[in-house]
């Protein structure tokens, strides 16, 4: 049975969602598709889903193999832990064309490649952040916006109407630090 994973970093990308079910509904992953919006770097409770499900015989088909594996370590645990299942995997979109891991040659390309996209993803965080220090001696880098210390009249209001910093912080939707924070610069 082929099963799909798909996977986008942030709710706002449902096209890139939406594409994936697509391609993988098209490819007979009809039974069972695991679907998840959340960064790689964090809990990917879906992908440890569809782990578990896969039985022998079976194979998960992702359309990239970026959606999958954070870096060549994750990606080669993955495939061990689909091999001592008797499950392959499949990508759709490797280069033009699918690849599997079920045979050696298909095996050693998906490795090939997981090594390349780490490797070219440690490439751009290099230039960022040697962009990012040029920038600051620029004095052109500004950094993240500050999100909390923008409501800082509103923290006031609230605070001297007696609701407690926890209650702000909600209401806000900001952290509760940042409440105690902006409040203890304030006394």
């Amino acid at each position: 049975m082929l099963c799909g994973y798909a996977r986008t970093s942030s709710t706002e990308q449902i096209a890139g969602l939406e594409a994936q079910l697509r391609d993988l509904l098209a490819t007979g992953c009809t039974e069972k598709i695991f679907s998840e919006q959340t960064s790689s770097v964090g809990p990917r409770p879906q992908v440890d889903a569809a782990l578990e499900w896969v039985r022998a015989g079976d194979t998960l088909c992702v359309t990239r193999l970026d959606r999958l594996a954070r870096s060549t370590t994750d990606l080669l645990n993955i495939v061990q832990r689909l091999e001592q299942k008797g499950v392959a995997l499949r990508i759709l979109d490797f280069g033009g064309s699918a690849v599997d891991t079920q045979s050696p040659t298909g095996r050693l390309v998906v490795t090939v490649f997981a090594a390349l996209g780490e490797w070219e993803r440690s490439l751009m965080i290099a230039r960022q952040r040697e962009g990012i220090a040029k920038a600051k001696a620029e004095g052109r880098y500004k950094g993240r916006a500050p999100t909390a210390r923008k409501q800082l009249s509103r923290i006031k209001s609230l605070r001297a109407n007696g609701i407690a910093p926890a209650a702000i912080a909600h209401e806000l939707k900001i952290s509760r630090a940042s409440v105690y924070r902006l409040l203890k610069e304030q006394s």
